[in-house]
């Protein structure tokens, strides 16, 4: 399912980026939860380029299974 953090919790597993409270997460039936859709990660002023990450979405492009549950 898909829902916002109501507190920071730590770090994704998948981008290393802190999970931190108002961010869009995905939370699996293993209840990890990860980065769901776009990841700011910030911007360089003088190059005008904006940093996306996708973690969960891009990881199950060519992934079935929890990063850090991958048996189950």
């Amino acid at each position: 399912s898909e829902d916002v953090l109501s507190k920071d919790a730590g770090e994704c597993a998948i981008c290393l980026e802190e999970l931190q409270q108002g961010d869009t997460i995905a939370r699996l039936p293993c209840l990890c939860i990860y980065h769901k859709g776009q990841v700011f990660l910030g911007m360089h002023i003088k190059f005008q380029k904006v940093a996306f990450i996708v973690c969960i979405d891009e990881w199950f492009e060519v992934n079935r299974s929890c990063p850090e549950h991958p048996s189950d």
